[in-house]
């Protein structure tokens, strides 16, 4: 039978919507649900939305929350929505709280709700790392898998890269 996977959920520009040509982005409603019920995921998985924040804005305090909702879960495979800005600063943390499990950060550049994302992509990329890699952090994104502690992000060229 296949291991359940859970999906944390912690905001970032993924689940970030834009409400008029006035207004800035906002993180809402975590859109995670929807892409995977439109992906028709047939695995089974629940959805824990722990926080909704720009990874700017989340704290060490933040990132321990994480830590341990991902130590104290049943599954050995957990998924985690995240901001790019701070994601490899919380896969630090992840790689030190969570033992054993394969835990898959990913996230986006353009929010899910925009029709050119790459966030379906995104998490359709952690789903199969979820699955496949071993024990350890990882991260998906811009079709490519990384060591979650051998990464950066580029700014510049608008990606992640090895280091």
């Amino acid at each position: 039978m296949t291991q359940p996977i859970l999906v944390l959920t912690t905001g970032g520009t993924i689940d970030k919507n834009y409400f008029d040509a006035l207004s800035e982005y906002q993180i809402t409603d975590s859109g995670i649900p929807a892409l995977l019920k439109e992906a028709r995921v047939a695995l089974p998985f629940r959805v824990v939305e722990l926080m909704r924040k720009d990874s700017l804005e989340l704290t060490d305090e933040d990132r321990l929350t994480i830590a341990h909702a991902a130590r104290e879960a049943p599954e050995l495979r957990i998924i985690i929505t995240h901001g790019t800005d701070t994601m490899t600063e919380t896969a630090q943390v992840l790689d030190l709280g969570a033992p054993g499990k394969t835990i898959v950060l990913t996230g986006a550049l353009s929010p899910a709700r925009f029709t050119e994302t790459d966030a379906g992509f995104n998490l359709g990329m952690a789903f199969a790392a979820v699955q496949t890699a071993p024990p350890g952090v990882w991260i998906t994104m811009s079709g490519q898998v990384f060591d979650g502690l051998r990464v950066r992000k580029d700014r510049e060229a608008g990606r992640f890269v090895a280091v």
